[in-house]
């Protein structure tokens, strides 16, 4: 088991954000958490990501207790997230917003990475001198993926990828991250869209007002009634 939660709490102040979340993540595995804006999606990420302390249960990772690790460790144990809303560096070039995310990394690294980045999205060559800011929408989601890949992760998390996109541009974010978890990057897949989530999904969670509710493979969740009720709209 690549990454282990178990009985997970976090507050902002006096207020419980999330409650008692168990959740797993097999290495090579792609798991969606799925669930309606404020249920605490991104809330879990921050917390699994360090960013948000967590005040009861532990995260396990790799089969180390990292429940109390600073977010730069994880960052250095494997640990990178994309976060919601690309957050590329505007005024820098495509290829500088790489360098970035490779900082953790050896030169030869580095470079060996960039190759390879820039031989999955040829786009991203292309545009290397351009400016981020000036990238598509969806072109900015690749170099925000790209960026985390260049830290080469153990685990990536993804937050809401296809947030503000086209369904044309939609369809290519998650053909790339299919492309990811083909090509064995293991994957915790944040996102609203349940049913595309689902749809590429080994397994999935369904979180409701900061608890998990439901969870099976994504096949099952898909077919599951509450889900097409609640998240499908069938």
């Amino acid at each position: 088991m690549l990454l282990d939660v178990k009985g997970l709490d976090c507050h902002y102040g006096r207020i419980q954000a999330i409650s008692n979340i168990d959740i797993n993540v097999d290495d090579g595995e792609l798991v969606a958490l799925v669930g309606a804006n404020g249920a605490g999606k991104t809330t879990l990420l921050k917390a699994l990501s360090g960013i948000l302390p967590a005040s009861t249960g532990t995260i396990t990772f790799n089969g180390h207790d990292i429940s109390r690790v600073s977010s730069d460790k994880r960052v250095r144990l494997g640990i990178i997230q994309v976060p919601e809303g690309r957050q590329v560096f505007a005024p820098m070039t495509v290829e500088d917003n790489l360098v970035v995310g490779g900082y953790t990394r050896s030169q030869t690294e580095r470079d060996e990475t960039l190759d390879q980045v820039y031989e999955m999205f040829p786009v991203l060559k292309d545009r290397r001198h351009s400016a981020a800011g000036t990238l598509s929408g969806g072109q900015q989601q690749m170099l925000a993926i790209s960026r985390a890949l260049m830290a080469r992760p153990r685990l990536l998390f993804l937050d809401e990828p296809s947030m503000g996109l086209s369904p044309l541009l939609v369809d290519e974010v998650f053909e790339t991250v299919q492309k990811l978890r083909d090509g064995g990057t293991t994957i915790l897949l944040v996102e609203q869209n349940a049913y595309m989530a689902l749809a590429i999904a080994d397994r999935g969670y369904v979180l409701e007002a900061g608890s998990i509710v439901l969870a099976d493979s994504g096949e099952k969740l898909i077919a599951n009634d509450r889900v097409k009720q609640a998240y499908l709209g069938l």
